[in-house]
């Protein structure tokens, strides 16, 4: 296995509008991991219609409402639905211990306690919980992107944790000075 020329950790990949995959059509996706080993990430802007407090019934968790917390629960990807992931940021890397560092003060966890404490208000406004993820084979990401499949760009803290959902998208393109609405449906190389 070779290692990918560039990495493309804390990274938006943005769907292209050519892309009907059901998973991924006009999402954008945050990426927690990118290595010779493939890529990992969280689609950060498809809600599932379930809340935290939802979530919080089916874990058997207490749920203390406040206005600290983000209500909608998000569909990381297809990987692993069943699997919850919390994007948070933190000062202490190793309050849970399945906690990754993806870049500074932005963490990936796969704690139930992590949820618990969303639940109780300690995150703020600054996670987002999704349930499943999207990864991709060695390769494969790089091959899609060669493809014209996505769009890339630095992330930003402010879309991720930020603004609407609804938003993030249009917002993650206007990153790289893109109007998503004016480029073509059709596929193609320049």
């Amino acid at each position: 296995m070779t290692s990918p020329s560039y990495s493309l950790r804390n990274h938006f990949l943005i769907s292209m509008p050519h892309l009907n995959d059901p998973h991924f059509s006009q999402t954008v996706t945050y990426i927690c991991d990118h290595s010779e080993y493939g890529a990992m990430g969280l689609v950060v802007n498809r809600p599932v219609g379930i809340t935290l407090s939802d979530l919080c019934d089916h874990l058997n968790l207490p749920c203390i409402s406040n206005e600290n917390q983000q209500d909608e629960i998000f569909s990381g990807g297809p990987v692993k639905p069943e699997r919850g992931y919390v994007l948070h940021r933190s000062s202490d890397p190793f309050e849970w211990p399945s906690s990754h560092c993806v870049a500074e003060e932005i963490f990936l966890s796969t704690s139930v306690d992590a949820i618990e404490a969303a639940a109780e208000g300690r995150f703020k406004h600054e996670y987002l919980i999704a349930l499943g993820c999207a990864g991709w084979s060695p390769g494969q990401l790089e091959q899609e992107i060669s493809d014209n499949v996505w769009l890339s760009c630095p992330a930003n803290s402010d879309i991720l944790f930020g603004i609407p959902a609804g938003d993030r998208l249009q917002a993650a393109a206007s990153i790289l000075g893109i109007n998503l609405d004016l480029l073509t449906a059709h596929p193609g190389h320049a």
